[in-house]
């Protein structure tokens, strides 16, 4: 390596003669936003409980709008799950939520569609499962109901045969885990974490990551749809 470049923290490469800097590869290249400006926003992003907008970061740091998108967006993207997805093993939490706007007092009816049921606080909703292994990864699949027959697959594709599956009352039926060992924490009961043989059995962290999930949506993101 050689440092004769144009400015310090250039350098310059002795093979190919190419000049370049330490962000070269990384979600920082190409941009003029100081460094410090960079990390302050990783700060207030990952601290955040509902996630900071791209507006937000803009009062907050001082730079343009134009630059706290830049800079929210390519930290979304250095955040995103592999695409190479492993099965979880270990302990395993599932629940399921309902993500969706509330049926308001005269909505129309749409074509084609039976009437919105009032007394359903779930019918205008999307169903969405989510597996939160608890050292590791979240896996989150949108189901058209929360069925055994849509569980299974999800399960068989997505948890190692070995893993612990913990669950709340009602979530995945005891046949839809093919042999998993199982535990469940009645919250008809208001049983929500016990401890059984040296285990700790609850689902408070999935729990918890829905609560994230929606406190994002409420304050972020308002608007989920299906992807095309």
């Amino acid at each position: 390596m050689s440092t004769m470049a144009v400015r310090p923290g250039v350098w310059k490469c002795g093979g190919c003669g190419k000049q370049f800097t330490v962000t070269v590869g990384t979600i920082f290249e190409d941009s003029h936003i100081p460094l410090n400006i960079r990390l302050m926003a990783i700060h207030l992003v990952c601290a955040s409980k509902k996630g900071m907008s791209p507006h937000q970061l803009h009062r907050m740091l001082g730079v343009t709008y134009k630059s706290a998108w830049f800079m929210v967006h390519r930290l979304r993207y250095a955040m995103r799950q592999s695409d190479m997805f492993t099965k979880m093993g270990g302990t395993v939490e599932i629940d399921e939520t309902y993500i969706g706007g509330k049926i308001k007092a005269g909505q129309r009816r749409i074509r084609g569609q039976p009437p919105p049921d009032y007394n359903n606080v779930v019918s205008n909703k999307a169903a969405v499962v989510s597996l939160v292994h608890r050292d590791e990864s979240v896996s989150l699949h949108h189901v058209q109901r929360v069925t055994a027959a849509n569980l299974r697959p999800i399960i068989d594709s997505s948890i190692l045969p070995n893993a612990v599956i913990m669950t709340g009352s009602v979530t995945a039926p005891r046949d839809v885990l093919m042999g998993r060992p199982y535990f469940q924490v009645n919250h008809f009961e208001n049983e929500y974490v016990r401890r059984e043989n040296g285990m700790l059995i609850t689902t408070n962290t999935v729990e918890g990551f829905i609560g994230l999930l929606k406190r994002g949506i409420n304050g972020i993101y308002h608007h989920v749809g299906k992807r095309p």
